[in-house]
């Protein structure tokens, strides 16, 4: 099982609070006790077994300890889970006995929320939690995929944002939060999820060029990077 480690967050002003981007790429809002993460695939692994395309099937086990240790990290009052929590509409029907005992210790004593998406459009079954298809709460909305006609703060993930940096010869290139102050794209948190780079057609118009960021992140913290220095693949 992966170990997570308890890095240093990240902390920003967004809708007039503070939120600390977790280098585990979670993201929590200190003033709400808020703790918010994207697109955990679940079951991603038996969905590609059922295709005889066989990966460990250890993915869910892995993310669900990764939530867990946020959780413990933060002890927020509600966990969101923003969309594409589970790889297809009946992966929350396949999890095994120990899946849905980590997930409820996880939401005991706090509220859990899923934020249905484009992999997982139906309420996720015997699992504790609300389902909904987008949730506001304060000044901030938080769906799964961000619409270009928001105009105030809109937290959403499906787009699994990377960013990759290039400097003195060598490039990097790692998940990342991106946000203008205004949107925020989370960054996927599941194991076995990719990443797709800042600099692809599929962000056009989503953010103020100006005040763009990419938050990269790091094994322990996470980096603040100016559009200036980053390059597609």
């Amino acid at each position: 099982m992966e170990q997570v480690t308890a890095g240093e967050a990240l902390a920003i002003d967004y809708a007039e609070s503070e939120v600390l981007l977790d280098p585990a790429g979670a993201a929590y809002f200190a003033d709400d006790r808020l703790l918010v993460v994207s697109d955990m695939h679940l079951e991603k692994g038996s969905s590609f077994a059922r295709r005889r395309v066989f990966l460990p099937p250890y993915d869910t086990a892995a993310t669900l300890a990764r939530l867990a240790a946020m959780a413990a990290k933060y002890n927020p009052s509600t966990i969101v889970s923003l969309g594409d929590a589970f790889h297809d509409d009946e992966a929350s029907e396949r999890l095994g006995a120990d899946a849905i005992a980590a997930i409820r210790a996880i939401a005991s004593g706090r509220d859990l929320v899923w934020v249905t998406g484009n992999h997982d459009p139906s309420p996720p079954e015997g699992v504790p939690g609300v389902s909904v298809e987008m949730l506001a709460f304060g000044q901030t909305i938080f769906r799964h995929i961000a619409e270009r006609d928001e105009t105030g703060h809109e937290v959403s993930g499906h787009l699994h944002p990377c960013a990759r940096l290039a400097r003195e010869g060598r490039a990097v290139r790692r998940a990342c939060f991106a946000s203008d102050g205004v949107r925020l794209v989370m960054p996927s948190f599941g194991v076995f999820t990719g990443g797709l780079n800042v600099r692809d057609a599929a962000y056009d118009g989503l953010f103020d060029a100006s005040r763009f960021r990419a938050y990269m992140l790091g094994t322990d913290r996470v980096y603040a990077v100016g559009p200036k220095g980053l390059i597609g693949d």
